[in-house]
């Protein structure tokens, strides 16, 4: 696919997007159909031969669209809606257009210094003390910043392990050694119910 290819299926899937968005308000959530549909409906083999785009449409309309789960509906009521919006979709392409693997500030200062930045912003929205801010007001480097998490189960992960070093850390200040704290962190337990998400 060359980039005149790319403008025109890109306008498509733009359209297919908007048209399913404007449908999604009041549809059913839930597929109907069963475990195993969508292998009967798919080759055993991987194509040998690129499909035509319209094949591809066609296929995303007869074969996935079945067995969606609508969160963007309306009715949908379990779980946490995906918050996709507009906005964030075109986010999303320009993500996939970078396609930055933001692991360290050299893989890609922008979208490092982009990603404090929006925690900034969003601490101050909340009313977060100051001190846990990337960069003081006058704009000098502080103490604080923090990541966007990419699902609810890191950001699980990441706040059992915040308290752990909280626990820890006032435990010290109490009188404990580093040799008491070493002994107690295997003994630190989580409680969770059965409902608790993964």
């Amino acid at each position: 696919m060359d980039s005149s290819e790319f403008r025109t299926h890109g306008k498509v899937v733009v359209d297919a997007i908007a048209n399913y968005y404007d449908l999604m308000g009041n549809a059913r959530p839930l597929p109907t159909v069963e475990p195993g549909y969508l292998y009967k409906l798919m080759p055993l083999e991987a194509p040998e031969d690129p499909e035509p785009f319209e094949a591809i449409q066609s296929d995303i309309a007869t074969k996935i669209m079945p067995g969606i789960t609508h969160w963007q509906s309306g009715n949908f009521f379990a779980w946490y809606p995906s918050n996709s919006s507009f906005p964030s979709i075109l986010g999303e392409m320009y993500t996939a257009m970078f396609s930055v693997v933001g692991f360290s500030w050299n893989a890609s200062p922008a979208a490092t210094e982009l990603e404090t930045v929006v925690m900034d912003w969003l601490g101050k929205l909340i009313g977060l003390d100051k001190r846990f801010r990337a960069i003081k007001e006058d704009g000098t480097e502080g103490n604080g910043g923090g990541v966007i998490q990419g699902t609810a189960c890191e950001a699980h992960v990441v706040a059992m392990l915040a308290g752990k070093e909280r626990t820890l850390a006032r435990l010290m200040a109490e009188g404990a050694s580093k040799d008491d704290c070493d002994q107690i962190q295997p003994k630190l337990v989580a409680y969770f119910s059965d409902q608790t998400h993964s």
